[in-house]
């Protein structure tokens, strides 16, 4: 990796995705001035300061600059595959015969368990990698494949790892509440007291937890036991998230939001209900349309409710090996605007912006002065053409803190 921590970014078409202003806040003839990895300048090139004029500079021919993209929403660590029961189920086999065949997360937990911590790195950086090179410089990656102390904190340091090894920006969230174990089954109550809980304090204290998530729903867990989590996160000072309404309505967006959720993601069976608890506390909605598509699920998430109530909406590949076996953003982008209706610039500032916010981070997700220079050069003329152009990568160059 080169280091071009100074520079100029000139002839540039800028989406810069900054609200109130132009559709993606877009500069023609733009300029962004990068020094010591921070933006110092981003507007029109013929109003750059003066003061700037003397670091080297790039012309980029007009080429489409973008915030670098963020994956708010993965599973990237973890063992084994599904492949099997993906093909089993199109070849007419049940659930039930899926899962006596070892499938579903049981078998993704059994693998994991079983998997060594480099070798999850190694499969875990085959998927960032991906990402990566599709111009991602943010990263969420989720536990709770371990469903065990051992496990759940093997994939926390591996996430860690990603974050050392790779030019990303690596955010760590405990899933300990993702599902029951085989060997609790029936007992969800003694496993929160006896593994997850306690796991989460120990992954708190070891620094490997950036905030708390859980799976609200009648297969995984209820309402109130996701509140006797968050109760343990509020204890330990971790902000939270939720996957929630994927396949009922349980009101865990709602909950959620009156904890002061940064996110509720899935959100296919939200009601209007949960919409306005979400837009009074400024929960972000996340889409995940690749779980969508993967499952053929018929619910849409409400889109028309969330732009009703101004709730921010971001979007995440969810990349997992059963659900959502997707690693690529920009797919997402495709599968946001073609399946749930949304607008090229909603989808954009989705994987930008609205990203960010899921995250509860304020340095990055727009081109703005003082912001982290994570930026994305792409060898297109609109920025449209990011969500409407189908298993084509245009990234050009991907810059991260300064660093190509």
């Amino acid at each position: 990796m080169v280091i071009v921590s100074s520079q100029i970014l000139r002839n540039a078409t800028l989406a810069t995705m900054q609200p109130g202003t132009s559709p993606y806040g877009l500069v023609e003839q733009g300029a962004i001035a990068i020094e010591d990895g921070v933006i110092r300048y981003c507007g029109p090139e013929a109003s750059l300061p003066a003061e700037l004029a003397s670091l080297s500079s790039q012309d980029l021919e007009g080429a489409l600059v973008t915030p670098a993209l963020i994956d708010c929403h993965t599973h990237v660590v973890f063992g084994g595959n599904r492949a099997m029961e993906f093909e089993m189920r199109l070849n007419g086999a049940s659930y039930e015969e899926v899962a006596k065949a070892g499938g579903g997360i049981v078998s993704t937990v059994e693998a994991t368990r079983k998997a060594g911590e480099d070798a999850l790195l190694i499969d875990a950086l085959k998927r960032v990698d991906a990402l990566l090179a599709e111009g991602v410089a943010t990263l969420e990656i989720k536990s709770g494949y371990g469903l065990d102390r051992e496990t759940e904190l093997r994939m926390l340091r591996v996430a860690r790892k990603v974050g050392e090894q790779r030019p990303v920006r690596v955010l760590t969230s405990f899933l300990g509440a993702h599902a029951v174990p085989v060997e609790f089954k029936g007992e969800e109550d003694r496993y929160l007291n006896e593994i997850c809980l306690p796991t989460l304090e120990e992954a708190h204290a070891q620094g490997l937890v950036d905030a708390v998530d859980g799976f609200c729903e009648g297969i995984a867990f209820s309402p109130n036991q996701m509140a006797r989590v968050f109760d343990k996160a509020a204890e330990l000072g971790l902000p939270i998230k939720l996957h929630a309404e994927q396949l009922s309505n349980l009101g865990g967006a709602a909950l959620a939001a009156r904890r002061g959720a940064m996110s509720a993601d899935h959100l296919e069976y939200l009601d209007e209900a949960g919409v306005k608890e979400m837009a009074a506390a400024g929960t972000v909605a996340v889409l995940l349309p690749g779980a969508f598509y993967t499952l053929r699920e018929k619910q849409l998430p409400p889109v028309g409710l969330l732009r009703k109530h101004d709730v921010s909406i971001a979007l995440a590949t969810d990349c997992n090996p059963g659900s959502s076996p997707l690693t690529s953003l920009l797919l997402t982008l495709n599968m946001a605007c073609t399946l749930f209706r949304m607008t090229p610039e909603e989808a954009l500032a989705g994987v930008t912006r609205e990203a960010a916010k899921a995250l509860g981070l304020a340095d990055c997700g727009t081109l703005r002065e003082g912001l982290r220079a994570d930026i994305a050069i792409w060898d297109l003329q609109t920025p449209a053409e990011l969500a409407y152009r189908i298993g084509f990568n245009p990234l050009q160059e991907r810059i991260f803190g300064g660093s190509e």
